[in-house]
């Protein structure tokens, strides 16, 4: 890869990974706290969606398909959420199995409990 000049050493591929990261701005293993952020503003607005359903608009939407659609939706946002963190740290020494596992835990248990007492 070739760098703009003022970057690296100058050397033919002497770059190093300060120097790209310098060049490119924030490196993408670091924003494990954006994506988390991220994926429960998603969950949020999936129980928004399904929430007036359940108050706004009962007789139009069974309590059973949005309870459905609130769970398989907070699925596939799980497995995009998952997906995102593993490939962010990738060949890199940084870990967040513990940001993932207690993010994922907190998000099943809240969706179990919203699709069991909510719109019954």
């Amino acid at each position: 890869m070739t760098l703009p000049r003022g970057f690296g050493t100058g050397g033919a591929s002497g770059e190093g990974s300060a120097d790209v990261e310098r060049m490119i701005g924030r490196r993408v293993e670091h924003m494990g706290g954006l994506i988390t952020l991220s994926y429960i503003a998603a969950w949020l607005a999936t129980f928004g969606g399904t929430a007036a359903g359940y108050f706004y608009y009962p007789w139009a939407y069974p309590t059973n398909s949005g309870h459905f659609a609130f769970i398989v939706l907070t699925i596939i946002e799980s497995i995009g959420y998952l997906f995102c963190m593993k490939v962010t740290q990738e060949g890199s020494r940084v870990s967040t199995n513990g940001l993932i596992a207690g993010t994922m835990g907190i998000i099943a248990i809240l969706t179990v409990l919203i699709s069991t007492f909510v719109g019954f």
